[in-house]
């Protein structure tokens, strides 16, 4: 064949391409020390390495999630022992109180102090981490606990079915005291709303001196009103019957604790989340007729459970059902209930380890397709720390602090009232012949409630009550005990996030290594290559200009 000019440039330049590509290739993985720096470098080679990489992306992950919650933890585990340090103080203050040595004048100092700590208590509760509450379950963007008036009274016999709750504010116990207008009722003897001639009068200089302006409105619509003007302070009660009422006290002697008395004094409301019950909504034909409950645990998401039959079906036969863990999306079919029937009621087990009860009310039946949606309530902030564990962030604070609470689906019902709670369920008093003393709950004669407890605390004190400070110490022991736990409870999962770090470092160092194995270059073979690659390189260019200057011209 004929050799052209041409063709010799074109064959020249294309050696000294390909060999100053390879050359500079090698130059590039000298740079990286990597063996795949391209898929078309080693296809295979590289899906794995991209493997490796999401998977080292994922342990990172894990490390930043575990970073995270050392810091919510770490400040909760502080704060928990600041709590603690702060109850010793309030435990000390209160036995000086409690001793016959210290006079009136001595309980007011100390109140001061007491009043300082509740406030720092209710500071310590709403504590956050990055602009983020710790205590309040989901509503991380709000505090989880406010001040508020409360009461305190030594008339648990306030019948059961009244409730009241207290508007306004104080910064100083606010004490009442009530008492027959006509004078005609013993003192201890019930003065009824309904005759109107329940009177009252308060103190708020902790009983040095009482204020007569107050006023018990008359029962209207079960409600009745008893406003304390200077005190800027009102207290309500709500489902007021005929014939209920306050006891008479003796206006002359204010050591007899035989008639009511209350004390208004401060306390917390909690405004976060509870995990403290499971709502279960029906839906579907003659489901008004069914009682469903649900206990045990479920998925965070809502759990619908959707009957079967064909038929009408009652509680004592063989019910059919499917369940969705996933609010509905997909189902678990072919269900039935166990062979252990009763006529009264039905039980549906849900996985994990959730159980659905239906009650028949008298004899009725389920009816096909009906179905029940359930909704736990959630308060966990989890993150992963591995593939398969999480570990929680916050804490329910209500569960910690104690304070005041109303129950989410009473609120729903009541059209969103304000607090109020049952008489019977609040701190009550009893009279040990000398005044009254608190009994800081309704049914144990102590609590582990640290806001009611010291929010006694600062009434009693305020109001010189030796009895009732006495009353508060055992509480104030079992409300640290209750901060412990739940250090403790921290202290756990700080413990976890410690191991889960180290597992999670070793996993992304073998990651890592086996990643390595497959990518990185074999330095002394690249160096070899890279000098081989030079040698052809040079000779390309050497042997090329030794060709182009052979040419015809030069031989005629």
């Amino acid at each position: 064949m004929r050799v052209s000019q041409q063709m010799l440039y074109a064959h020249y330049v294309t050696n000294m391409n390909a060999s100053l590509t390879n050359l500079m290739d090698l130059n590039v993985k000298a740079q990286s020390q990597k063996r795949i720096i391209r898929p078309s470098d080693d296809p295979v080679g590289m899906e794995r390495v991209l493997d490796h990489r999401d998977a080292i992306r994922t342990l990172g992950q894990y490390k930043e999630n575990i970073s995270t919650a050392k810091g919510w933890l770490g400040r909760s585990d502080s704060t928990l022992t600041q709590v603690s340090a702060l109850i010793t103080r309030a435990k000390t203050l209160a036995e000086q109180g409690a001793t016959g040595t210290y006079d009136e004048q001595n309980r007011e100092q100390i109140s001061y102090e007491l009043r300082s700590i509740f406030d720092q208590l209710v500071e310590m509760s709403n504590m956050e981490f990055e602009d983020k509450s710790i205590y309040a379950g989901h509503k991380t963007d709000s505090n989880a606990f406010e001040k508020v008036l409360w009461m305190t009274t030594n008339d648990p016999d306030l019948n059961a079915d009244t409730t009241f709750s207290v508007e306004g504010n104080s910064d100083r116990t606010v004490l009442v005291q009530y008492f027959d207008t006509t004078g005609a009722t013993a003192v201890g003897d019930t003065v009824s709303f309904d005759s109107g001639n329940v009177g009252v009068r308060y103190s708020i200089d902790g009983g040095k001196t009482f204020l007569t302006d107050g006023t018990v409105s008359n029962v209207v619509g079960g409600q009745v009103r008893v406003n304390l003007p200077q005190s800027g302070a009102s207290v309500v009660y709500s489902g007021v019957d005929a014939g209920e009422g306050v006891k008479a006290n003796h206006l002359t002697d204010t050591s007899d604790a035989s008639g009511t008395w209350a004390w208004l004094r401060p306390s917390a409301l909690y405004l976060g989340d509870d995990m403290d019950a499971i709502r279960v909504d029906s839906m579907g034909e003659g489901v008004q007729n069914i009682t469903a409950t649900a206990a045990g645990s479920f998925n965070a998401n809502n759990t619908v459970v959707r009957i079967d039959n064909d038929t009408a079906v009652g509680m004592d036969e063989v019910i059919e059902y499917s369940y969705s863990l996933d609010g509905g999306a997909s189902w678990v079919t072919g269900n039935t209930t166990s062979a252990d029937l009763t006529s009264n009621q039905a039980l549906i087990t849900i996985p994990p380890g959730g159980m659905l009860t239906l009650a028949s009310n008298g004899g009725n039946q389920l009816q096909p397709g009906a179905q029940f949606v359930i909704t736990p309530r959630a308060a966990s902030v989890n993150v992963n720390i591995s593939v398969s564990e999480t570990v929680r962030l916050n804490d329910v604070g209500k569960d910690i602090f104690g304070g005041l609470y109303q129950d989410p689906d009473l609120v729903r019902a009541n059209g969103g009232s304000k607090l109020s709670v049952n008489s019977a369920n609040t701190s009550v008093v009893f009279d040990n012949g000398s005044g009254a003393s608190t009994l800081n709950t309704s049914n144990a004669g102590y609590t582990k409630n640290l806001f009611e407890t010291v929010g006694n605390l600062v009434a009693f004190l305020e109001t010189n009550n030796q009895s009732g400070v006495q009353r508060c110490l055992e509480s104030l022991d079992r409300s640290q005990q209750q901060i412990l736990t739940a250090a403790a409870s921290v202290g756990g999962r700080e413990n976890r996030l410690t191991v889960a770090e180290g597992l999670v470092d070793n996993l992304k160092l073998n990651e890592q290594a086996r990643m390595s194995s497959i990518e990185d270059a074999d330095v002394a073979e690249l160096m070899t290559q890279i000098s081989q690659g030079q040698i052809v390189y040079e000779s390309v260019l050497r042997s090329t200009s030794l060709i182009m200057n052979m040419n015809l011209m030069k031989f005629i």
